[in-house]
C-alpha cells in the first residue's frame, strides 16, 4: 500500500487514540507536507524532536493495527463491495451465477461485522 493511503488509514482508524500533540504533528506532517523544521518552529521543538516524535506515532498506529486489524477488516470489506459491484454491472452469462456469487459474499461481509 502506498505510505501516504496507509498513513491516512491508520490514522482515521487510530488517530482518535492519539494525544492531541500527537494528532496535531502527525496532521501537520503527512496532511499538511509541513517539514520537520517547520513544525519544530511551530512547536517549540527540536527538528530532532519531531522526527523522534513521528517515528513513535507511526510505531504506536502500527502497534493499534496489529492489534485490532481494523484496517486489514475494513480494506477487505471493501474488496468484497467492489465484487459484488463488478457483479451488479456484468453479471456474466448467467444472472443466476451472479446473484448467487453476491449472496455469498455479502454473507461473509455480514459474518464479519
Amino acid at each position: 500500500m502506498e505510505s501516504f493511503v496507509e498513513k491516512s488509514l491508520l490514522f482515521d482508524f487510530y488517530g482518535e487514540l492519539l494525544t492531541e500533540h500527537q494528532r496535531r504533528i502527525f496532521q501537520e506532517i503527512v496532511f499538511n507536507d509541513y517539514s520537520a523544521a517547520e513544525v519544530a518552529r511551530d512547536e517549540g521543538i527540536s527538528r530532532q524532536g519531531v522526527h523522534d516524535l513521528m517515528k513513535r506515532i507511526e510505531k504506536t498506529l502500527e502497534d493499534y493495527e496489529n492489534r485490532l486489524h481494523m484496517v486489514q477488516r475494513f480494506l477487505a470489506i471493501r474488496g468484497r463491495v467492489r465484487k459484488i459491484q463488478e457483479l451488479t454491472e456484468n453479471p456474466g452469462d448467467s444472472a443466476e451465477e451472479a446473484l448467487r456469487q453476491i449472496r455469498s459474499i455479502s454473507s461473509d461481509i455480514l459474518e464479519e461485522l
